[in-house]
């Protein structure tokens, strides 16, 4: 026996098959969403204690904290100038290309 339902009764089960993965997709972003709101609360209080403990260091230490980032900074921006291939250098000094002492 071959059995064969209506058009509208096979229309009606293809209609809720395709609501109940846009439903399952609506509640996959809605997790997602609150996923990310979740990490960017976690994110947002790691830099908040980050800036308290910077805060407390420079501080306690003074500027020598700030002085060693630029002392870093400094050798990051060099290290980096180094490898390029666009960069060259040219010595300054009064007398240099001649050789001539003063």
């Amino acid at each position: 026996t071959h059995l064969t339902f209506g058009k509208e009764f096979t229309q009606a089960v293809e209609l809720k098959q395709v609501a109940q993965q846009e439903a399952e997709k609506a509640r996959f972003l809605v997790e997602r969403a609150e996923q990310q709101k979740k990490a960017a609360i976690i994110s947002a209080e790691g830099d908040a204690q980050a800036a308290s403990m910077l805060a407390k260091a420079l501080g306690e230490a003074g500027d020598g904290l700030v002085e060693l980032r630029r002392i870093e900074a400094a050798e990051d921006i060099a290290y980096q100038l180094a490898r390029s291939r666009q960069v060259s250098y040219l010595p300054t000094g009064p007398g240099l290309l001649l050789n001539i002492q003063q």
